[in-house]
């Protein structure tokens, strides 16, 4: 947990933390080192046009950040040390305003830094303070200049946040981590505090502290070497100290550790107490701030059914982790206990070959080496996989409860405001934590086997060619097709698969081979070592065969058996959003679609066709002022901020409230009478197995055949403006009156 109470800047840990807007905390003395102002009026100007003034040495540009680089040491930007002259970083007029006009991080400016840039233990960048030379303050404020911005960037997410009037104290002060913190350093001290005369190793606790002697004392020590008798009768004996070497020491609970704390209070109405917490800010609210703020109109919850819901959300996701956790714990074990296989099966391996060496002792004395090394390297290679494996998997389990543990004492506070500023961002962190236990995490990469087999008896007529190459690697079985995971959608096929149980034969990869759906030659559609494959841009209404196999350095195995897949009849789709243009709006699912702009905009499909008779229709929702709206098909590069059909990549029929037209490279032909309305159903049947396109108002044909001899792959398409709303109807049959013949297959 330690790692969770440390600030990210100073690497120590927190000390007065400070919430920022992105919900990660640091020090307040650190807040001010890492913060910047600079003049509005020069942040724009090139670096000859700033106040000139001689260079500081640079043993005063460069205070460190350490532990003591406090606001006296670095740039003093809250309005406390605004008011009271801040302190002085060496060099002349520490504490005056001309010296925050020298400072500017290298983002703010353009132009970099007047100063060498620090690290502080985190690597976080450090902008320390310039002293001003003698008369900057009155060139560095010329009459005119604006008042300075003030900035803050997060050192974990570089977030930058500007600070308002009030300076660093606009920023909440996490009183929750605070006392997490305190109760974290009594326990660390109490615990560090040992017997100094035990001879056990490690040395008992110590249990009092002799303030004549100046030694801690156990129990059994103290009886022993200190008894309460004789020359020792008047030393006093003291609990001992919270720190080593403090006397008086005392674990005692500071202001924010215990239960008895003031309740706090409202950061912007220092008299009111937290009693809400606003939803839409995600922050505890005093009633005063609902009367007159900025809250008045916000959506608020009461604070204490909030705490609940919150420590809730927070117990249940912890829940998962630990249930991780102890697989983890159970899956460490497992794997100690390969290791000691891994062990056992080598020697027994090396022992077993060392035999059947020795009985062909004249024959394979120069082979029995390199056989030993290959053996030797085999068992290296498995105890480094499952080393890195637990080394992996600890590292994630120290990780994981180090956070539960933090949760942990989070969810202990009685701070509702408290633990509601920082829930959000941990209720996350702990769902990320869940979700980095992939499945097959806790599954051993390597087996305890030794796949090494060695039969003298038909080698030996060829003992000198005897290597492992003949013995260990031959071709992988057939894969096993996982038929519960192989499934069509739409146009689209999934297909996965797995290995026989318990072959250890290599497998380097798999080639996965689908047919053309009708019926024709198979063809490599997948080569690699994943075990699940999606294959998109299928024919609709055909039958695909598919098949798997695995290959390695020996060769390639046996085909799988074969799975047939048909796709769907029809084609269900939706408006796709990521290619229409960015004024279409789109709302229902992606199936309603208007625009925001009078002028014509082109929205797509998200189906493809190449093959087979497909038909939807487009419900017209809204029609107002007599628009001109679009309907056909196009490519996938089709030209999006004009009305569908002036380019070369689209077909289309666009229609007002009495006629229409077709369209296609701006050249409009068959001028139809009958137009469209509010309520009227456009229908677009693309043939293509004719390759024609034809088009459909409420159910009647509009005028001839509108295209011939179209040929590729098209997505519908639709164009229209602000005044048009259309809705999308798919996955529908053909019309009989239009149904063609299915044609036979060659």
């Amino acid at each position: 947990m330690e790692e969770e109470l440390k600030c990210p800047v100073c690497g120590s840990l927190f000390r007065e933390p400070i919430i920022l807007p992105c919900s990660h905390n640091v020090c307040l003395p650190c807040a001010r080192t890492i913060a910047v102002q600079t003049p509005e009026s020069e942040q724009h100007l090139p670096p000859l046009l700033h106040p000139r003034g001689p260079a500081p040495p640079p043993a005063a540009a460069a205070p460190g950040p350490g532990p003591g680089a406090t606001a006296g040491s670095a740039a003093c930007l809250d309005s406390e040390c605004a008011a009271g002259g801040g302190g002085g970083g060496g060099g002349g007029g520490g504490g005056d305003h001309a010296d925050k006009l020298s400072l500017h991080s290298e983002t703010d400016s353009g132009y970099g830094s007047y100063t060498p840039s620090l690290k502080s233990p985190n690597g976080v960048r450090v902008l320390p303070l310039v002293p001003a030379p003698p008369g900057a303050a009155a060139a560095a404020a010329p009459r005119g200049t604006g008042p300075a911005s003030s900035s803050l960037t997060c050192p974990q997410c570089h977030r930058s946040a500007s600070l308002d009037q009030r300076g660093l104290r606009g920023f909440q002060r996490n009183r929750l981590l605070e006392a997490i913190v305190q109760r974290y350093q009594q326990g660390r001290a109490a615990a560090a505090a040992k017997c100094q005369l035990c001879d056990r190793s490690p040395p008992e606790p110590a249990a009092v502290l002799c303030e004549q002697c100046e030694v801690l004392y156990c129990s059994a020590c103290q009886l022993r070497c200190h008894p309460a008798r004789g020359p020792f009768a008047k030393h006093r004996l003291a609990p001992p100290p919270a720190h080593p070497g403090a006397p008086d020491g005392g674990g005692g609970g500071g202001k924010g550790a215990g239960g008895g704390c003031k309740l706090p209070t409202c950061a912007e109405h220092d008299l009111e107490n937290y009693s809400m917490y606003c939803v839409s800010c995600r922050s505890p609210v005093c009633y005063q701030c609902l009367e007159e703020g900025k809250h008045g109109k916000h959506e608020v919850k009461a604070l204490g059914a909030m705490w609940k819901q919150h420590k809730a959300q927070l117990s249940q996701a912890l829940n998962g982790v630990s249930d991780k956790a102890k697989e983890a714990k159970e899956f460490l074990v497992q794997l100690k206990n390969l290791l000691q296989q891994i062990q056992e099966n080598g020697l027994d391996y090396e022992a077993c070959l060392v035999a059947q060496c020795d009985a062909l002792v004249d024959a394979l004395t120069r082979q029995k080496a390199k056989l030993l090394t290959k053996v030797t390297k085999e068992r290296e290679h498995k105890l480094k996989v499952v080393w890195d494996q637990i080394n992996h998997c600890t590292l994630k389990l120290r990780q994981s409860t180090g956070l539960m543990e933090y949760c942990l004492e989070v969810i202990k506070e009685n701070d509702p405001s408290g633990f509601l500023q920082i829930s959000d961002a941990l209720i996350k962190r702990v769902q990320v934590s869940q979700e980095q236990w992939v499945k097959g995490a806790l599954e051993p990469k390597v087996s305890a086997e030794f796949d090494l087999t060695l039969d003298s008896e038909p080698l030996l007529q060829s003992i000198h060619q005897l290597d492992f190459i003949q013995m260990k690697c031959r071709v992988p079985p057939v894969p096993l097709l996982q038929l519960e995971k192989c499934c069509t959608r739409n146009n689209s096929v999934t297909l996965a698969w797995r290995m026989p149980p318990l072959s250890h034969n290599l497998v380097e990869g798999y080639i996965l081979e689908l047919d053309d759906g009708d019926g024709g030659q198979f063809r490599e559609v997948y080569v690699g070592k994943e075990t699940l494959c999606t294959i998109d841009g299928l024919h609709f209404n055909s039958t695909y065969n598919a098949r798997v196999k695995a290959f390695n350095a020996s060769g390639v195995g046996p085909y799988s058996k074969t799975v047939i897949l048909q796709t769907s009849d029809v084609a269900w789709f939706t408006f796709d959003p990521s290619s229409a243009h960015r004024d279409i709006v789109l709302s229902n699912d992606n199936q309603t679609v208007t625009c925001n702009s009078y002028d014509d905009r082109v929205v797509l499909g998200t189906a493809a066709f190449s093959k087979g008779v497909h038909y939807w229709e487009l419900h017209v929702d809204r029609y107002d002022n007599h628009p001109d709206p679009a309907f056909g098909i196009a490519r996938i590069n089709v030209v999006k901020d004009m009305m569908l059909g002036k380019d070369d990549k689209a077909w289309a029929m666009y229609v007002d409230n009495n006629r229409s037209w077709f369209m296609h490279c701006n050249s409009h032909t068959n001028r139809t009478e009958g137009g469209v309305s509010k309520g009227a159903t456009v229908g677009v049947l693309l043939d293509l197995n004719k390759h024609n396109l034809t088009f459909y108002i409420n159910g009647q044909q509009q005028g001839p055949p509108a295209f011939e001899n179209v040929e590729g792959v098209f997505m519908p398409a639709l164009s229209l403006n602000r005044n048009v709303q259309v809705t999308l109807h798919t996955g529908l049959e053909v019309p009989q009156c239009v149904k063609q013949p299915k044609l036979p297959n060659n």
